[in-house]
This record gives C-alpha cells, sequence and structure tokens, in this order.
C-alpha cells in the first residue's frame, strides 16, 4: 500500500482496467447512489442549507487569505496547552518527525484513527522501514489494511469492496495481525463489525502511541477535532500515553462559532447524519486525563503552492465530506484506485496535481478525468467551483506557464503528448481573430459535408471513438442570416 500510488499508470488505462471489472462497477453504483439519496433527504431538512454552504465558503476563503497569521495563533495556543507543534514541508520531513517520536517512546506499535494525510505522505510504510508496526482502526481502513489494498473512497475507502469479499479478508488475514477473526464467520453486517470490534479492542488496551489526523483546528484555543461514525477515534484519542496528530495546515478555522457551521454541513454531505455519533475534542494535554504528551506536526507537502495559485487555491477549502464523489458519472464507473491518489474523484483530480505537480503522467492526466457536468460543484458544501479548476489545470498541462512549486516561482513546460491540441487551439484562435478565414472556412465545410468522414484520422479518434461527429449544416449560420435578412423573408 502506498499513499503517493507510485508507478500508477496515468487515469485513462486506470479507468479503462477498472471498467472491465463488473463486480468493481456494481459495487460502487450501489453504494454511491445510496449514500447520495441520503445525503440529499438530510441536506433537505435544513432551509438554510444555501446560507451554510456560503458561510462555509466565506471562513474557509477567510483563513486562507489569513493563513500566516492563522497558523501562528494555533501554535502558540497548542504550546501554551502543554502540547508541542512540529512543522513539516514535505512528507519526508513529516514522516521523519514522527518516526522519531515514536522512537522516543521505545514502541514498536502505534494505533491510528483515519487520517487522509498520512496515507498522503505515506507514514504507514515509513514507520514499517523503521520497525514500527501501524495498526488502522477504522473498519473500513482495517479491511484495506488486512486485504493489502488501497483506499478508494474519501470517506468509505473499502467502498469497492463487498460483504462476502470482506468476510475473505478477515477469514484469512486476520491472525497474522493478531487475534483471528471468529470461527464460522459469515458476511452479515452484525457479524462483521463484532470480529473487528474483538480484533480491534487488544489493540486499543495495548497501545502506548497514537496517530491521528484532525477534520478541524480551532485557532483561538488551539483545539483539534476528529468527527468519527465508529468511536475508534474516541480510543486512539484518549487511552495512548503520547498522542501525535499529523494535520494539513489548511484545516484551521478561526473561532468555535465558525466551527459550528461545519459540524452542521460537514455529516449531512458525508455519512448523511444530522450530527457525527462521535466528535471528539482536545487541547494539549490535562494531568491524569487523556495522553500525557501530545505532538502536533503541521504538515504542508504542496499546499502552500497551491494557495499561491488564484484559482486552484479553491481546493484547499474541501473539508473531505466525499459528495462530489458519490455524484460524478467518472467516479461512479472508474472508481477510487483509477486516481493513483489518496484523494480520488473530482476533489482528487484537482487537489493532487496541484500538491504533487503535473509532471507526471498520471497527475497529467487527472484534470482530464471529468465530464465537466457540474454536479460536483452543486454537492460541495463550501461551493469549490471543481469544473473551473479542472478547466485551468487542463490549460496548464497544455500551455505550461508560471506556478509555484516548492516555494520558487517557475515556468513549467507543457506536458508531452498535447502538441496537437495546442497546434489546433492556436489555428482556432488565428481562425476566429479573422472573421474572412472563418466565413470561408464555413463555407467550404458546408460544401463538402458529403465527404466528411464519421470518425477523425490520428489523435482525434480518442475524440470520435466514444461519440458521433456533428453533422455539418447545408448552410452556414451567416449565409442564413444574409439571405433571410435575420428570417424575416421565411416568416413571409
Amino acid at each position: 500500500m502506498s499513499g503517493t500510488f507510485v508507478g500508477m499508470p496515468a487515469f485513462p488505462e486506470a479507468a479503462h482496467a477498472a471498467l472491465a471489472d463488473p463486480t468493481l462497477r456494481g459495487n460502487l453504483r450501489h453504494a454511491t447512489h445510496t449514500i447520495r439519496a441520503k445525503r440529499a433527504r438530510a441536506v433537505a431538512e435544513l432551509p438554510d442549507w444555501a446560507r451554510l454552504r456560503e458561510a462555509g465558503r466565506r471562513i474557509k476563503d477567510h483563513t486562507l487569505r489569513h493563513l500566516d497569521r492563522y497558523l501562528e495563533q494555533v501554535e502558540e495556543a497548542v504550546t501554551a496547552a502543554g502540547g508541542t507543534v512540529h512543522w513539516a514541508a514535505d512528507a519526508d520531513e513529516a514522516n521523519r518527525i514522527v518516526t522519531e517520536l515514536v522512537r522516543a517512546t521505545g514502541e514498536s506499535e502505534v494505533v491510528k484513527v483515519k487520517s487522509m494525510a498520512t496515507q498522503e505522505i505515506g507514514l504507514n510504510e515509513a514507520l514499517e522501514a523503521a520497525g514500527i508496526r501501524a495498526y488502522e482502526t477504522d473498519l473500513a481502513e482495517l479491511i484495506v489494511q488486512l486485504g493489502k489494498d488501497r483506499p478508494s473512497h474519501i470517506l468509505v475507502p473499502a467502498i469497492h469492496r463487498n460483504r462476502g469479499e470482506i468476510r475473505e479478508i478477515f477469514a484469512r488475514e486476520m491472525g497474522d495481525w493478531g487475534r483471528p477473526a471468529p470461527e464460522g464467520l459469515t458476511d452479515t453486517p452484525a457479524d462483521l463489525a463484532e470480529a473487528a470490534r474483538l480484533h480491534l479492542r487488544e489493540k486499543f488496551l495495548r497501545a502506548r502511541v497514537g496517530i491521528s489526523g484532525a477534520n478541524f483546528m480551532v485557532a483561538e484555543t488551539g483545539t483539534l477535532v476528529v468527527v468519527e461514525s465508529e468511536g475508534n477515534g474516541r480510543m486512539c484519542l484518549t487511552l495512548p500515553e503520547t498522542l501525535i496528530s499529523v494535520v494539513g495546515i489548511e484545516k484551521i478555522v478561526p473561532t468555535w462559532r465558525d466551527l459550528e457551521v461545519f459540524l452542521q454541513t460537514l455529516p449531512r454531505s458525508s455519512t448523511a447524519e444530522r450530527m457525527n455519533p462521535y466528535t471528539s475534542t482536545w487541547t494539549g494535554t490535562t494531568d491524569e486525563d487523556g495522553p500525557a504528551t501530545f505532538h502536533l506536526v503541521l504538515l504542508d507537502n504542496g499546499r502552500t503552492d497551491t494557495l499561491a495559485d488564484e484559482v486552484g487555491r479553491q481546493a484547499l477549502r474541501c473539508i473531505r465530506c466525499s459528495a462530489c464523489l458519490n455524484v460524478c458519472p467518472v467516479y461512479e464507473r472508474a472508481g477510487g484506485h483509477a486516481y493513483g491518489s489518496v484523494y480520488p474523484g473530482p476533489i482528487g483530480a484537482i487537489l493532487s496535481p496541484q500538491l504533487r505537480g503535473t509532471a507526471s503522467e498520471i497527475d497529467a492526466s487527472l484534470p482530464y478525468a471529468s465530464t465537466l457536468c457540474g454536479a460536483c460543484y452543486e454537492v460541495c458544501p463550501v461551493a469549490i467551483d471543481i469544473p473551473e479548476v479542472l478547466v485551468h489545470l487542463r490549460e496548464r498541462v497544455v500551455q505550461g506557464g508560471p506556478a509555484v512549486r516548492e516555494g520558487n516561482r517557475v515556468v513549467l513546460k507543457p506536458a508531452k503528448g498535447h502538441a496537437a491540441e495546442r497546434a489546433a487551439m492556436r489555428a482556432a484562435r488565428w481562425v476566429f481573430a479573422h472573421p474572412a478565414a472563418l466565413r470561408g472556412g464555413q463555407r467550404l465545410a458546408s460544401r463538402t459535408r458529403r465527404l466528411h468522414p464519421r470518425t477523425l484520422p490520428g489523435p482525434g479518434r480518442a475524440w470520435t471513438a466514444t461519440r458521433d461527429l456533428p453533422p455539418v449544416p447545408a448552410e452556414p449560420f451567416r449565409d442564413w442570416w444574409q439571405r433571410t435578412n435575420g428570417g424575416r423573408d421565411d416568416v413571409k
């Protein structure tokens, strides 16, 4: 399992393989349709949903504009409350910090509450290389880990697995990781949940080090917030003696009043619940209550570079609700693995190429993993205009241009494989800038319409392989307008 999915093919190739798996497509279709229908009902209960959405957008935009000030405020508040703050510029630095902190405790095992940031940096692999075993405790993450798999959804990482597959994974793998699955385990949800509970309980009671992420950080008090549905987070956050939280720098909200907005929009957008079953908050350390030592690792890893992009920075508003995945027709058919990142779906298509750059084949392909239908924007609880960012990133892939990478202003070269597209766009720009040439081209196309092929040659075959060429009209619009006096002569 790799947090960065190094070596994955470009999205079209990976998606093509996924489309050939009928079981995968059936699992995804059933799960996404169920989740989005429940979400729609939960959102419809709030008459002020549109105002909450706008409030969330404004809070996030304000925070991002003043991120430097709020980060310093978080550091001061956490330190004053007895915690220690570490700054990590990239994945390697974050992994080194966490590994050293665990080694300092003398422990060789840690329990984790689901954290996409640690998956993003490949923390489990880094800990394993140092002789430290990390146990995922979220049920879906446990399924992924035991199955030597990769997460394919933000909210439900094992969405691509059905109950029969999960039963087989538990029966086959649990014994190698701790307490084995019960004899005669069935695939009923109750039996699978009980097997996971028994397996994890001994790890919770034995663990001395916990690793978490956070959904939010409240700047005014230095409080971290984790919302979850199973109770495993509560166990990981309270039982260990040492707690290490790895959190992206964009997860800040200025005040508790701001947090109130997201505690209404996040559960309805993600699990279709009015509120999360477990909302855990902690501020530093407290004598004889919870972990005695707390470390906060603030992770950049491309976020500052993304912040420098006036169009792309809105991706940092994301609160990881996964609503955009559940309505996306591309995700529903291709699945999360095709995106080659821990951030799949529409949000992954705009976030990963900004965090990692567009130099690799897969990152250059992600902005094209969309129909631009706009359904993702309509359901986003913080109003991220994902189609706008996708078009913006497509321009960057094809044209190159100025960008910020690792804090430095650079000029990106166009990605390979887009020479024909660039030539076509330049030709179109010239034609549209010269009306006489445009008029002549339209007349020529109309007069030769019977000779037009049904499919395009060369690179154009990729377009016409899945859609028909639109028929050329017998007469250009301009000629019709002049001949009919704007349609008035036709009326006569």
